[in-house]
């Protein structure tokens, strides 16, 4: 079995001399998700960071490492990667790795020299668009592969697909798991590094994911604007009528949703993880946010903080349309109000239904009559992870303890990522490893987005130990 006085410093230099310079090449290449790059396919981004990596994977020394790229139908292109067993591994199991390597746009507020497109080092940190989300990932699992190879470790039959549309909720993914799935196979083991963790000093792992829906509520109340002297009074307010709405599905004290197709049971065990979680972080789940001087949170209860990020319904208003800017704001009665609005849901929430009974309630029987339209724009259902096997949790752990010095810890998150419901879907029988290290402050999808360089490393390492601990634990139960 690889010790890690072996493993560290091998994958230390792996990092050094071949991972980080690539990785920096990847983030100079501006490979914007489809729904934020509408000539992707002219641009070329995405084929070219899918080919980076292939040429990257291919000098690996690994036995048998085959790569293919595919790019069917117009469809973005994915990463489709075959490592087969080593000679002491599992020869009837395969593992898993997903990643992608789109990324999500610029937006403002990069700090002097940093930019969006350009990798820079500065000590332990590694910034750049797509450094912590998601680009890393892929670099974690092949290099753990290679690095058991090079110090007599075992592995299984490991397949990775890496695609190029996950910022855009992977509309693609399900087609090619569909082509890939005779050359997939039955995964046990399904590998997902793309969420958040706690801090930067033990192995953080994911066991549920919120359902999401994003939908535009538009209320119009005129075909053209009226002055105000003249209309007040007359013509209801298309945003007063919007206040009425949203007070149907929302408890304006709790913010919570109102209605029981919202809701869901928090189960026992996510239930523990979290107070675990909770009475380990204390006051540091509310460290990640600046709040205007004064401003209180919802909740200063750890626990409560984090079930109510976790399972409970919630809304969010994440843009608007139809009021004007303060700069040009005239005297006019205006002719609608438009919200893009965010529905957090509890993992277990079957978003379609919820989508289905949200329209109804919030068009039906409007104000005044007023013209209410609910257009859903994006769906991303929940995920809640199947009891974790005994010997999967104590890979985890040892993995944590061996690299990091301490154990693991098991929690959820606010975000979702519908692809792990769609794998979870398509191998409903596979131990899931959802983990991640956008950690504080790395700042995933904002300004001076970045990798924990130190951290990687650890979970590269964590990686080839979990993986070496399923061979041995295979032999011993054979």
């Amino acid at each position: 079995m690889t010790d890690s006085e072996t493993l560290q410093p091998l994958v230390d230099e792996m990092w050094e001399e071949n991972i980080l310079p690539t990785l920096i090449e990847f983030l100079a290449i501006p490979s914007k998700s489809p729904n934020f790059d509408a000539n992707w396919l002219q641009n070329g981004y995405l084929l070219q960071v899918v080919q980076l990596v292939a040429d990257w994977c291919e000098q690996r020394d690994i036995p048998g490492l085959s790569t293919e790229i595919l790019m069917i139908e117009d469809r973005t292109p994915l990463l489709y990667i075959e490592i087969p067993a080593s000679e002491h591994g599992n020869q009837e199991e395969t593992f898993l790795f997903y990643n992608h390597l789109d990324k999500q746009p610029e937006c403002p507020g990069w700090s002097e020299g940093l930019e969006p497109f350009k990798g820079v080092r500065k000590g332990d940190k590694l910034y750049g668009r797509g450094a912590v989300d998601d680009g890393y990932a892929i670099f974690t699992k092949i290099a753990a592969i290679e690095a058991l190879h090079k110090t007599g470790g075992s592995y299984p039959r490991c397949v990775g697909v890496v695609e190029t549309s996950e910022e855009s909720c992977s509309p693609d993914l399900p087609f090619y798991l569909d082509v890939l799935s005779e050359r997939i196979g039955t995964p046990s083991v399904v590998f997902v590094f793309d969420t958040m963790s706690g801090n930067y000093e033990q192995l953080w792992v994911t066991m549920s994911l919120r359902s999401i829906l994003y939908a535009n509520l538009r209320v119009d109340v005129l075909k053209e604007p009226s002055i105000i002297a003249n209309a007040n009074g007359i013509v209801p307010s298309s945003f007063r009528i919007m206040r009425q709405l949203l007070s149907r599905v929302e408890d304006e004290d709790t913010g919570l949703l109102k209605p029981a197709f919202c809701q869901a049971e928090i189960p026992a065990e996510r239930r523990s993880q979290i107070s675990h979680i909770a009475a380990d972080l204390g006051g540091e789940v509310f460290d990640n946010f600046v709040f205007a001087d004064g401003v209180q949170p919802i909740t200063d209860d750890p626990e409560q903080a984090l079930l109510s990020c976790y399972w409970e319904p919630l809304l969010a208003t994440v843009a608007q349309d139809g009021l004007k800017p303060l700069d040009n704001a005239a005297l006019l009665l205006r002719t609608h109000t438009t919200l893009s609005l965010s529905f957090r849901l509890p993992p277990t929430a079957d978003v379609y239904k919820v989508d289905e009974q949200l329209g109804a309630l919030l068009t039906s029987k409007p104000p005044y009559n007023a013209k209410v339209s609910f257009e859903p724009y994006m769906h991303a259902q929940g995920w809640n992870a199947q009891p974790i096997a005994p010997w999967f949790e104590q890979a985890i752990n040892n993995a944590s303890l061996a690299h990091f010095g301490n154990k693991a810890k098991f929690w959820g998150s606010g975000g979702a990522i519908p692809v792990v419901s769609m794998l979870a879907e398509s191998y409903p029988q596979a131990q899931f490893m959802v983990s991640g290290l956008v950690g504080p402050g790395a700042n995933a999808h904002g300004p001076d987005e970045f990798l924990h360089i130190p951290a990687a490393k650890k979970l590269t390492c964590c990686l080839a130990s979990i993986i070496d601990d399923h061979s041995h634990e295979v032999r011993q139960e054979t």
